[in-house]
């Protein structure tokens, strides 16, 4: 590799790391950066893959504070969310993933649009910002939820970019309204799905482990950074910022998709 291909690499993987923190879709910067170094696809998406997942250690200490309150959500979404995403990752390596990719703009939009009217969503299932949100308070909603989480979880295994958004808003939909400790629990899940799909991707030999080393340095400072940034500024701030990344990342993909 390059000097050049090194430093690109390692400073697309921490701004990934910083916007996976804040809301999800940094694949969406790394899996092109490997693809113009003439990474094969899905060697390139398996490697963004582990980097990425390997970097969310920072982000998780970035968020430690917030970490206990998402502990009485685990276990609903824990299961459902690593056998999705080992799912998402076999049929990775064993489909075509174009008719797939014509879904994902539409999925990130359609997800980014429930972010935006999720206070809307809060209202007409009784909650409000002020509630203590409890997992058997609305049984309806948390199974909404879950059965989301599985369709997540398998896209996250398969390509994964948008995952953040998609968890976010389906946990608005069940009625948490801290903006951070949504972040820490949609961290957590998507080191799961990410960590089983990477493992299935080691064990079927797409990783390129020069690249991920490389990617996994800059995704740790990314993420860090992303935690502590996305904890800095106003919660109603976050969510502008979440909003502008998925309207952003679903444009890209709509105009990747229809440029082609």
């Amino acid at each position: 590799m390059t000097l050049l291909e090194i430093l690109s690499l390692a400073a697309a993987a921490a701004a990934a790391g910083m916007v996976n923190a804040i809301a999800g879709g940094g694949t969406l910067i790394t899996f092109p950066v490997l693809l113009f170094f003439h990474t094969d696809a899905k060697i390139a998406n398996a490697t963004s893959t582990l980097a990425l997942v390997l970097g969310m250690a920072g982000s998780l200490f970035g968020y430690r504070k917030h970490l206990a309150a998402a502990r009485v959500w685990l276990w609903r979404f824990v299961p459902v969310s690593v056998l999705g995403g080992l799912a998402g990752s076999i049929l990775l390596t064993r489909t075509n993933e174009a008719v797939f990719a014509r879904m994902v703009p539409f999925l990130i939009l359609f997800a980014t649009l429930i972010f935006l009217a999720q206070g809307s969503f809060r209202k007409l299932s009784g909650f409000s910002n002020g509630n203590v949100v409890s997992p058997v308070g609305r049984p309806h909603a948390v199974g909404i939820a879950i059965l989301v989480q599985i369709g997540v979880a398998i896209y996250g295994g398969y390509f994964g970019a948008g995952i953040g958004i998609l968890m976010l808003a389906s946990l608005g939909f069940i009625g948490l309204s801290n903006i951070h400790e949504m972040n820490s629990l949609k961290t957590i899940l998507a080191s799961l799905i990410n960590l089983v799909a990477s493992a299935w991707f080691i064990g079927a030999g797409l990783i390129h482990w020069p690249k991920a080393l490389i990617m996994t340095a800059g995704a740790l400072g990314g993420y860090y950074l992303g935690a502590h940034f996305a904890q800095s500024i106003p919660q109603q701030q976050v969510r502008r910022i979440i909003n502008a990344i998925g309207l952003t990342i679903s444009a890209v993909m709509f105009y990747k998709q229809f440029a082609q």
